[in-house]
């Protein structure tokens, strides 16, 4: 199936830009926001239709649609609509400017972030990331991340990863052996051959690695990781590991970690839903039932309340 008919969020039929600009101005404009308009229209629309509207309501009112959301709402809501009126790639670039931004660097979101994008996806947020910063994202990646480490992060933000859907078994099963020489085979880990390996190869060459690699070492590749590696690198090759093997289960066990014990993550969960919503929202949603023996749905209504709480249940979608 296309990714974009697994996403909760899909381009509405019958579209009117010109109704759409003039409803959002009305629930925005005077005292009070009518929260339910904007909430409706920026959850039931494609990112394309998002982006004409955000064109015609600057060209209708020279002003900023964005900025207009961000004067008329606060707070993690505030935060969620103006996600969700935003291009994927401009959310993605901006993500990753927060995170390399002031002293130290929250290494987790580089890692979610190019660890579970396609080419296209690198390619699109490194054009809107030069753009918001005159830099390029490998340039400034190389002041923020160095050894082992900064090497997997640099290679998949060049965005080059093999897009071949042919498995050859004997190539996987070498590609398994090689990395089972270089890790538990070994005193000592050869780093840049799980490196080599993870961060170039096809996920669906991957996939067919991480199976043999089973066969031949009676453990899965992810405890071996955890074994032999440790810090960020870990994360990064374990996250690679969890991406190939199902991209929605990733996502699920990331909403399900910003919403347990005491307090909610709403940052993590505001990017989750926003970057996932109009592409594999309702595997998520599965994987997450699977995973947890609860839905999605009723964990944010008993997580999250208000407008945010609303505004997350319908990314999400509904009751499974």
């Amino acid at each position: 199936m296309a990714a974009r008919e697994r996403g909760t969020i899909k381009a509405k039929a019958n579209f009117n830009v010109s109704e759409d600009v003039a409803a959002l101005r009305k629930a925005m404009e005077g005292i009070g926001t009518t929260e339910k308009t904007l909430i409706d229209i920026l959850t039931h629309r494609s990112s394309s239709q998002k982006q004409a509207i955000s064109k015609a309501y600057e060209e209708t009112t020279n002003r900023i649609l964005v900025n207009d959301l961000k004067g008329d709402t606060q707070g993690n809501f505030e935060n969620l609509l103006v996600a969700l009126a935003r291009p994927p790639a401009v959310n993605d670039a901006k993500w990753l400017i927060k995170a390399m931004k002031g002293t130290g660097t929250d290494n987790s979101i580089l890692i979610e972030i190019l660890a579970s994008r396609t080419n296209k996806q690198i390619k699109e947020l490194s054009a809107a990331y030069a753009e918001e910063t005159k830099k390029t994202l490998i340039q400034n990646l190389k002041t923020e991340v160095s050894g082992d480490f900064g090497k997997a992060i640099l290679l998949l933000a060049e965005g080059a990863r093999d897009e071949s859907t042919n498995v050859n078994a004997d190539k996987a099963r070498e590609d398994a052996k090689a990395l089972y020489h270089a890790g538990e085979k070994k005193l000592g880990t050869d780093e840049s051959k799980f490196i080599e390996i993870l961060c170039k190869r096809s996920i669906p060459h991957l996939r067919q690695t991480i199976l043999e690699y089973k066969n031949i070492s009676g453990k899965t590749l992810q405890k071996s990781i955890e074994k032999e590696m440790s810090g960020n690198l870990e994360e990064l090759l374990v996250d690679i590991v969890k991406c190939v093997m199902s991209t929605p289960a990733y996502f699920a066990e990331k909403v399900y970690k910003s919403m347990k014990g005491a307090g909610t993550d709403e940052t993590t969960l505001t990017r989750v839903m926003v970057s996932r919503g109009e592409i594999d929202m309702l595997d998520i949603r599965a994987e997450f039932k699977k995973l947890y023996q609860n839905s999605l749905f009723k964990e944010i209504s008993s997580d999250v309340s208000g407008n945010y709480g609303d505004c997350l249940n319908v990314i999400c979608g509904g009751e499974d």
